[in-house]
């Protein structure tokens, strides 16, 4: 007891003055993460099991910017008649549906499904294309809504060890990053849960390369 009086007051003066630092710090520089986020430059070419990348595909004018944007790219692959686009995008947004909302025309909702050792992801179809939609995150599994992220953060993710980092602007305190992936192809004669299947098919080994390939934060 007399041991944890002579230490009490030392401890309460610690805590408040890191209260104090942290409250500063938010108040002094609240725009500060925006610019110590890791870059991403996107690779030309990225494999994808039993499809061949489209080397002559041109890239779509991309002049939506943003804050919440850091970086992006599109990519095509080819099987037999079938091409598979792929829009990968860097952001700071984490739930699917505003990314879709933002970023995309489609109005249909998509329907949410799990795999093991990949996540969640939506699929659904629109204007005669079919869609998969997911977050590739730097840890853990893919989510969709901002309640798995959420989730997933609070299972994989340790902010304290950030801290110091943050305290000194060279780190933000919160990883709200993803990796959007979103996924599509015509559904032509078949069926959408037949279009689904090879979405999903490319999606897992998409999710498989890009998740050890996550930008350090």
């Amino acid at each position: 007891m007399i041991i944890w009086k002579q230490f009490r007051l030392p401890l309460l003066a610690l805590t408040f003055s890191g209260v104090f630092l942290v409250l500063g710090k938010v108040i002094l520089f609240p725009k500060a993460e925006k610019s110590t986020l890791t870059p991403l430059v996107f690779l030309d070419a990225v494999p994808l099991s039993e499809w061949q990348l489209n080397t002559k595909y041109s890239q779509p004018t991309l002049t939506k910017k943003d804050s919440n944007l850091i970086a992006q790219k599109h990519y095509q692959y080819i099987q037999k008649d079938q091409s598979l686009n792929i829009e990968m995008r860097y952001v700071t947004i984490f739930d699917v549906n505003k990314l879709i909302k933002e970023y995309t025309s489609i109005s249909s909702s998509p329907v949410v499904r799990q795999q093991d050792k990949v996540g969640y992801y939506g699929l659904g179809v629109d204007k005669g294309r079919a869609y998969l939609s997911a977050c590739i995150n730097p840890q853990g599994s893919s989510t969709f809504t901002y309640q798995q992220f959420i989730q997933n953060r609070s299972l994989y993710d340790r902010p304290t060890e950030r801290l110091l980092p943050w305290l000194l602007g060279k780190k933000p305190i919160e990883d709200k990053r993803c990796l959007w992936a979103h996924l599509s192809i015509t559904v032509q004669n078949s069926t959408p849960e037949a279009a689904y299947k090879k979405l999903e098919n490319a999606w897992f080994f998409w999710h498989q390369w890009w998740q050890p390939h996550f930008p350090k934060l």
